[in-house]
């Protein structure tokens, strides 16, 4: 397997390493520390053609491969992990879900805005007791003439407080079980959609989370997508692209942590000498250097295998639980290179360490990609 860039692929990670650079990263730290959503960013990635980067042109996106995608999500997320997941959702989880199952009709109404950046999109999945296990939904649809009644409550929608659309998942035959859960668009100033709170998070706190409520919102027929009964199959397939975006977010979050380790322990000396030149520290080093290269590995063999369109679900799974796992590691051991410097906001390693633990609990905790992964293992 290849993994060399084309021009393209290199031309798209030097442009979102760029604006990572110059527009991301001198607000970062402000913005998680005042949980402020990155407005004006958001409208920039959509102008430059981040918010929709493997839709085809003809419906307002960049037309890029995968590969194109994991590094401008690794790119942005070095600098800010919370503008890595607002993008990873608009992309991989809303878009994908209406270009691949959605009608030309509601291509052309949400799926065009939503790729060029004019609006932006959420995933509605999780519900108070339903997370891991989404079988267990409880929100409703009912068909009541030519709308459907929605009503229920969906928890932890990443970009929730400022979506415009929610690609939502409800229960329109509760009889045949996760056979007939069916999925919606629905828009947010909808009568009878209730925004709740912005949840106080630990990390990524300048992406808003939130809970929405569901109040007999009437939901046209046409926005159902696909047919009822497919909601299951649209979530579990978006899901399992989306677990290759958070792989990227993750492994910009560790490539972060080893870069400012390296540089930190060049500068610090200790005992008349760089503390680089300590072996335990040059241990600690390399472990991160092994870890974080072989997530990049395993998402680009996710990538290739998704762009190729053959089957990725096992290498999706294993490029999130990996990356996930060196994300946090390699936060926690730049952390403790940094000594008590690296506890404080004034070096960023503590913010890394609070936006890493996310990647191993959303889009399938790591328990549930060790599952998918032995599952697909024992197909084999």
């Amino acid at each position: 397997m290849n993994f060399d860039l084309t021009e393209d692929q290199a031309a798209i990670r030097d442009a979102a390493r760029d604006f990572a650079e110059s527009e991301i990263a001198p607000s970062a730290t402000e913005r998680d520390l005042n949980a402020e959503f990155p407005s004006e960013i958001v409208k920039r990635l959509g102008e430059l053609g981040f918010m929709g980067m493997m839709v085809p042109p003809e419906w307002g996106g960049a037309g890029l491969d995968t590969v194109c995608y994991v590094l401008a999500i690794e790119e942005i997320s070095k600098k800010d992990a919370s503008v890595g997941v607002i993008m990873s959702v608009n992309n991989s989880l809303v878009c994908y879900g209406i270009e691949k199952f959605g009608s030309d009709h509601l291509k052309e109404k949400y799926l065009k805005p939503l790729a060029s950046g004019k609006l932006l999109g959420a995933f509605c999945l999780s519900e108070p007791e339903a997370g891991s296990d989404a079988t267990q939904q409880r929100t409703e649809a009912v068909l009541d003439g030519d709308h459907y009644v929605l009503n229920g409550m969906k928890n932890w929608i990443t970009n929730g407080v400022n979506a415009d659309i929610y690609l939502i998942q409800a229960m329109t035959d509760k009889s045949k079980g996760y056979k007939g859960i069916s999925t919606f668009i629905l828009e947010k100033n909808t009568e009878g959609v209730e925004v709740g709170k912005k949840e106080d998070k630990l990390g990524i706190r300048s992406s808003d989370t939130c809970t929405l409520g569901l109040n007999n919102v009437k939901v046209p027929k046409e926005n159902l997508v696909g047919s009822e009964g497919l909601g299951f199959k649209i979530a579990m397939e978006t899901l399992n692209g989306g677990r290759i975006g958070v792989a990227a977010q993750a492994l910009g979050i560790a490539q972060a942590s080893l870069e400012a380790a390296v540089k930190y322990s060049k500068e610090r000396k200790a005992f008349d000498a760089p503390i680089s030149e300590l072996q335990a520290i040059q241990f600690k080093l390399s472990e991160m250097a092994v870890l974080t290269e072989a997530a990049r590995m395993l998402i680009y063999q996710a990538a290739l295998k998704k762009d190729r369109r053959e089957k990725f679900i096992k290498e999706a799974s294993m490029a999130k639980l990996a990356a996930s796992q060196a994300a946090v590691h390699c936060a926690l051991e730049a952390i403790q290179i940094h000594g008590g410097y690296g506890y404080v906001r004034e070096y960023l390693v503590e913010r890394y360490l609070r936006d890493a633990k996310i990647t191993q609990i959303y889009e399938g905790t790591s328990e549930i990609q060790r599952i998918v992964v032995a599952r697909e293992l024992l197909r084999d």
